[in-house]
């Protein structure tokens, strides 16, 4: 694990297109200004990828939740109960994490454009079953099936941004692109709300086959392959075929395939669970996803016309806003700062660049996230105007993006070529756990009320508040004390 630099000058060597070394194959690298180096790419071309990518890592949230207002109508149409139509959302999600940590490590070997568009082709694929199924058995499991492959957005979206952008600009492309695994949740009820009301829960899948097959389409035509050693790994190979002779690339890992396929496939539990701040940070992440699903799939309960507020299935849908509204405020005013932040410290230490100086605005979300959940806890448990309610939801979505997307890219400049792999880590926590958690949710505010069941996932982001501060000061001396040769 390294510490990265501000302009990201050592994170690759600048060697000449060919040098000779001990083992006299001539060494294929980029050159300083090489332009299929993805870092010189024309920003145009560089935007183009990260546009396609963001969109598949809307679409596969998205579907987790965009059946959720047609709950009641699935489970009398399959004949099954509301909690085993949650199920179909909780394998759709556990799916969701489990995906990253096997395709992240596989985009580390065959590269990210092979992985993308194979894997969301099946996910396209999968929705039309879905739509057909007969009953609720069907649905669970195609749904969880087409989790594991919807998540290769989430999974490697990540190191396809450090592919392409030096950390001194990446925090502010990093925030837009991190909006799809929080907005697709956020907008999916809101739309589905309206399929579901005027057509049925079945045209939430057919639409979902209709614009994931749209962006895999554009995928095919427009998605370049971004991971250096893949890219170089090509240009060896034509210069093996025109000019003959042995090459390798600079850095190669001469270990046979199936050794380093092994030991790519680990990779991210072993990040996960020997770097205790990665591991800290998952945590916060999984109670932050556990706690967005457990309200989300209760909102219908809380606001519909059976609920304290008696909104329309639409109306419903429109609550959801309340998050995504703090979603867009962070992601325009404050996720920017990450990045001038980060250069200030740099500069001022010296041009000694840290992943730590991700982490000062983290402290943002550390104190909204508790204040925000006791507000909604006790406004709805005393049935305060809705208005109130839906106000505290959006600045639990703006501490929710501080602290996502300082924790990942506290992750990229801290594992670089890794860092599918790192985020894919703390993906697969976060998913398992909000997948999960809502399965259990609902009988504890059955139990206790809204005002203490909320209360409850608001103590637990209280007790994480004070990571941030304390990985700022102390998370290099962590870092060094338990790196890891991966």
């Amino acid at each position: 694990m390294s510490d990265g630099t501000a302009n990201g000058a050592h994170e690759r060597t600048g060697l000449l297109s060919f040098t000779e070394d001990d083992d006299s194959r001539k060494v294929v690298d980029f050159t300083d200004w090489d332009e299929e180096d993805p870092r010189n790419w024309p920003k145009s071309r560089k935007l183009i990828n990260v546009g396609i990518i963001a969109l598949m890592a809307v679409l596969s949230p998205l579907a987790s939740s965009m059946f959720t207002p047609g709950i009641a109508q699935i489970a009398q149409d399959l004949n099954s109960s509301s909690d085993q139509v949650v199920g179909a959302t909780t394998g759709f999600v556990v799916f969701l994490g489990i995906g990253p940590l096997i395709l992240a490590p596989l985009s580390e070997t065959f590269g990210r454009r092979k992985l993308y568009l194979i894997c969301f082709s099946i996910f396209a694929l999968l929705q039309i079953p879905t739509a057909l199924s007969p009953n609720i058995g069907t649905l669970i499991g195609v749904r969880s099936i087409s989790g594991f492959f919807g998540s290769v957005g989430i999974a490697n979206g990540g190191g396809t941004i450090s592919d392409m952008f030096h950390p001194s600009q990446r925090a502010g492309i990093f925030g837009w692109y991190l909006l799809g695994p929080l907005l697709g949740p956020t907008l999916g009820p809101l739309l589905g709300g309206v399929l579901v009301q005027y057509l049925s829960w079945r045209w939430v899948f057919w639409f979902l086959t209709i614009i994931c097959t749209f962006n895999t389409i554009l995928g095919f035509l427009f998605l370049k392959e971004s991971y250096a050693p893949t890219i170089l790994e090509t240009r060896k190979q034509k210069y093996e075929e025109s000019e003959g002779g042995k090459f390798r690339i600079a850095n190669q890992d001469d270990r046979p395939f199936w050794t380093k396929l092994i030991s790519s496939m680990q990779r991210p539990l072993r990040i996960l669970f020997t770097q205790p701040i990665v591991l800290t940070m998952a945590i916060w992440q999984a109670i932050l996803f556990g706690t967005t699903y457990s309200l989300y799939t209760n909102f219908e309960a809380i606001y519909g016309s059976n609920g304290y507020y008696g909104f329309s299935t639409t109306q419903v849908g429109l609550v959801y806003l309340g998050p995504g509204l703090g979603f867009f405020i962070c992601v325009w005013f404050i996720v920017p700062k990450i990045d001038t932040i980060y250069n200030h410290l740099t500069k001022k230490h010296g041009g000694e660049a840290k992943p730590e100086y991700r982490l000062p605005l983290a402290n943002i979300g550390a104190v909204l996230i508790p204040i925000s959940l006791f507000w909604f806890a006790w406004t709805v448990e005393y049935k305060v105007h809705w208005a109130v309610t839906v106000l505290s939801t959006v600045f639990f979505g703006l501490g929710q993006i501080t602290i996502l997307n300082t924790a990942q890219n506290y992750y990229i400049d801290s594992f670089q070529k890794y860092a599918a792999s790192a985020i894919a880590a703390g993906a697969v926590f976060r998913s398992i756990v909000g997948g999960i958690v809502p399965l259990f949710a609902t009988q504890l505010f059955q139990q206790v009320g809204y005002g203490w069941g909320v209360s409850t996932f608001a103590f637990t982001s209280l007790a994480l508040s004070p990571a941030p501060l304390l990985f700022f000061y102390y998370g290099e001396r962590i870092r060094e004390a338990f790196a890891i040769d991966l």
